[in-house]
């Protein structure tokens, strides 16, 4: 299997691959690449549909010539745990970052979350995550604050009386939740619209519609997430009997 970054030539098969709509892991079995080489490369280059090979390469030069041996440090600050292979760690990480950017999370956000998710404890200080991550306690902080607002994170005081900041088994049922009851409020509004608009408007009848539509949604998000919330609990294991039960 090839190593070292992708060639111009293998960024335009990608693209023709992409074009071709073939999933990542047969443009990654095309090119001998791992299937997370190839989804790290188009989640970062504007994703799948706004891919273009030219472009892409000329980013990675200029990254490059911008980090110089930052790269090394990154994967020197991997904690070489449990016989884990720190660069092997270290390339997942970025990849894990780069598809939670593009659900919506900002950067710094998304590598935070990222550095909880592969921490054995799930938890971290700010001064071990500004460590790991190579950044100033300020940008900690500021994503530290933007994840709680958005129930993906919370903090603990552990035994040292200090910030914990923590990922566990119920955050993702929160924030699920969180994010269907977000609608509440445009569902609201849009049936305000309908009453101020008059119900035989058809402007009445699209603001309806939408509000019906968001309602659904929202239920049924909420109703699957219940359905679902043991699957967080499940162990090593567990998997298959978790899925039985639902």
């Amino acid at each position: 299997m090839p190593g070292g970054r992708l060639t111009q030539q293998e960024r335009q098969q990608i693209a023709l691959g992409l074009a071709d709509s073939l999933p990542y892991a047969e443009i990654a079995r095309r090119l001998d690449r791992p299937t997370s080489t190839v989804t790290r490369e188009v989640m970062r280059n504007g994703g799948a549909t706004g891919y273009r090979a030219d472009l892409a390469h000329r980013a990675t030069e200029r990254r490059t010539r911008r980090r110089g041996p930052a790269t090394t440090r990154a994967v020197e600050s991997v904690p070489p745990t449990h016989g884990r292979d720190a660069g092997v760690v270290a390339e997942y990480e970025e990849t894990f970052t780069t598809v939670l950017m593009a659900t919506g999370l900002n950067k710094m956000g998304s590598r935070v979350l990222t550095c909880l998710f592969t921490s054995d404890s799930g938890s971290c200080t700010a001064s071990e995550l500004a460590r790991r991550l190579q950044v100033s306690p300020a940008s900690i902080s500021k994503a530290i604050t933007f994840l709680e607002s958005q129930s993906l994170v919370r903090r603990e005081r552990d035994e040292r009386r200090r910030d914990r900041y923590v990922v566990d088994d119920e955050l993702f049922y929160q924030a699920t939740i969180a994010s269907a009851r977000a609608n509440d409020q445009l569902i609201e509004t849009a049936r305000q619209g309908v009453a101020l608009l008059g119900p035989d408007s058809p402007a009445a009848a699209r603001l309806e519609n939408i509000a019906r539509f968001l309602d659904f949604i929202s239920e049924s998000i909420i109703r699957a997430a219940e359905q679902a919330r043991q699957v967080l609990h499940t162990g090593p294991g567990q998997s298959g009997q978790a899925a039985s039960r639902s």
